[in-house]
């Protein structure tokens, strides 16, 4: 399969269009197809559908494009895949013009791109900005879609396409007072657009995830006295970014091909390959000076390059953490803060690894201050600041980075409602249920290129969704050429790929960790610690890959299929 993943011939064009008449035949409908989300997925879905000749809308909530690179503006926010392994695959022309100025590209290059990909494309046309979807509700006696607009509008679609990001419902702590700071405060996810003057200002910022660890190594030396509140301290590495030479970026364009060949052969969607040899093969020097190789090297090196026993292995995963933590003592001056800057409750690599550039050498500022409130917990925000129970802290600005209600939190702020009333929330609320992560039980015709248990999650993002929205086509090309109006994941295939994806998680260490990956956040009632979640599929991107083209080419495979002249309850036999 090539990048354009089965692109529609001259001659297959006709018979779609055939199909797609027939699918179009109720004049009643607003659209055929309605996308929710204009982010990295929602571009790349409705220009495939744009090319099929297809009544499509996308119903954005912000006001306009970009998805997480529109939202998370804050001061470090960057990619952590290598740029060039995170742009689209699918357009040649994109390919040959975009030079991506760094390595590990900014947030507003980030977005610039998109809005260049989706000019280049006439795209913004088919998006509708300032929508926020409050409900889509599945219409049982019309056999269609009923999309519920923050404008007051409802709109009708035969299909629905959920193109929400992994990590856009921000979570604010569970404590008092965060309404009455007098000072400013804002979640990291909604930064203020307009430029925000941190000189000679006491800064406080709550969290320690990958997002307060990029905020942190960039402001630190920009505020007048920055105070860092930590419950739970993160590992990590470091970032190495560069910038891109006319030259490199010549040489890397020449390399496309082979870039994204090795990105859909690699289990994380990346450039980056696992040691091929046995953790247990090599001996401790050897060992030792592969990662002080990796650990200099850009990016997730030091995760992905690694050992695949580091994932599995309590012994090899407990050795590497014990390196990492002496690089991390190495960095920091103070071994106090050194100390409490090391995690003791999971090791190296369990979850994704968040990287950072000056991170740790901001605890070596004296302007910046380590407040641990596992020791000392939050007790309360107040008029002037943060409280805990051992001292009072007074800001001019409070920083919330306390992480998101993650993968399904942007399905559950949608009033999502299949047959029978069922609402998504509720059959997700102890642990989601997909087919391939892309279709749900008892929601016909509603569609999630990258859902929870998909093979998004996990992977370089793009390199998903790509994945995703090209399956997710498929199947809509599927059902235009063989006349099919619905498409349901039975409830059996639903339940062996959720049976699948938990087995999965047996074999990982991730599964002892407190992470979004396991749908842990101890701000989201249900999601505490003690209870997992099974959220993304842990098999790699080649494993994931073969599954969805093994169901699609045995017709399909787990999915019903119904034509309109059926009564819904019947099934229909395509090919």
């Amino acid at each position: 399969m090539d990048r354009n993943n089965r692109r529609i011939m001259s001659g297959d064009q006709e018979m779609l269009m055939e199909g797609h008449e027939a699918m179009s035949s109720d004049a009643n409908l607003d659209y055929e197809v309605i996308i929710v989300g204009a982010g990295v997925a929602g571009i790349y879905q409705i220009k495939r559908l744009i090319d099929m000749g297809v009544k499509a809308t996308v119903l954005e909530a912000d006001p306009d494009l970009g998805g997480t690179w529109y939202n998370n503006r804050y001061p470090g926010a960057r990619f952590d895949s290598e740029s060039y392994t995170y742009g689209y695959s699918f357009s040649q022309e994109v390919l040959d013009e975009w030079h991506w100025k760094e390595m590990f590209s900014g947030q507003p290059e980030n977005l610039k791109y998109l809005n260049f990909v989706a000019d280049k494309f006439n795209l913004r046309e088919h998006m509708q900005f300032n929508c926020r979807v409050q409900a889509a509700v599945f219409d049982e006696s019309n056999e269609l879609w009923n999309i519920k607009v923050s404008d007051g509008r409802e709109l009708t679609c035969r299909i629905v396409i959920l193109a929400l990001g992994l990590l856009s419902q921000p979570t604010m702590p569970r404590v008092e007072g965060v309404e009455e700071f007098q000072g400013r405060s804002w979640h990291t996810y909604n930064w203020p657009h307009e430029h925000v003057d941190l000189s000679n200002q006491r800064v406080g910022i709550i969290g320690t995830g990958a997002t307060a660890i990029q905020v942190i190594g960039e402001i630190a030396d920009k505020v007048g006295d920055l105070t860092v509140f930590q419950r739970r301290p993160n590992w990590v590495a470091p970032l190495n970014n560069s910038e891109i030479s006319e030259e490199e970026m010549d040489q890397i364009r020449a390399r496309y091909d082979e870039i994204f060949e090795t990105c859909a052969r690699t289990p994380g969607g990346f450039e980056h390959e696992p040691d091929r040899r046995g953790f247990y093969e090599v001996n401790e020097a050897e060992r030792y000076a592969l990662w002080d190789q990796l650990y200099d090297e850009p990016g997730f090196s030091i995760w992905l390059r690694n050992f695949r026993e580091i994932f599995t292995d309590e012994q090899a995963n407990a050795e590497l953490s014990e390196y990492i933590a002496e690089r991390i003592r190495g960095r920091v001056d103070d071994p106090i803060v050194a100390e409490k800057l090391i995690p003791k409750d999971h090791g190296f690599g369990v979850q994704r690894v968040p990287m950072e550039t000056g991170y740790l050498e901001a605890f070596n500022r004296d302007n910046v201050h380590l407040v641990d409130i596992s020791d000392t917990p939050l007790e309360r925000v107040t008029e002037t600041g943060i409280r805990t129970s051992e001292q009072e802290f007074e800001f001019d600005i409070i920083v919330y980075a306390t992480g998101f209600d993650a993968i399904t939190g942007s399905f559950d702020h949608i009033d999502i409602r299949g047959r029978d009333g069922l609402t998504l929330r509720e059959k997700w609320f102890d642990n989601p249920t997909t087919f391939l992560g892309m279709m749900v039980s008892g929601f016909p015709n509603l569609l999630m290129p990258s859902g929870p248990q998909s093979g998004s999650a996990s992977t370089n993002y793009p390199r998903g969704i790509e994945n995703g929205v090209n399956w997710c086509t498929d199947l809509l090309e599927h059902m235009l050429q063989h006349d099919l109006q619905y498409a349901e994941a039975t409830a059996e295939a639903e339940q062996r790929w959720t049976d699948h994806v938990i087995k999965m998680y047996s074999v990982m260490l991730m599964r002892k960790a407190q992470s979004w990956f396991t749908g842990y956040n101890s701000n989201v009632d249900g999601h505490e610690a003690g209870k997992i979640r099974y959220m993304v599929y842990n098999g790699g991107t080649p494993k994931y890959v073969a599954t969805i083209n093994d169901v699609a080419d045995k017709d399909y495979e787990g999915i019903r299929f119904f034509a309109e002249s059926e009564p819904f309850a019947g099934v229909a036999t395509a090919g």
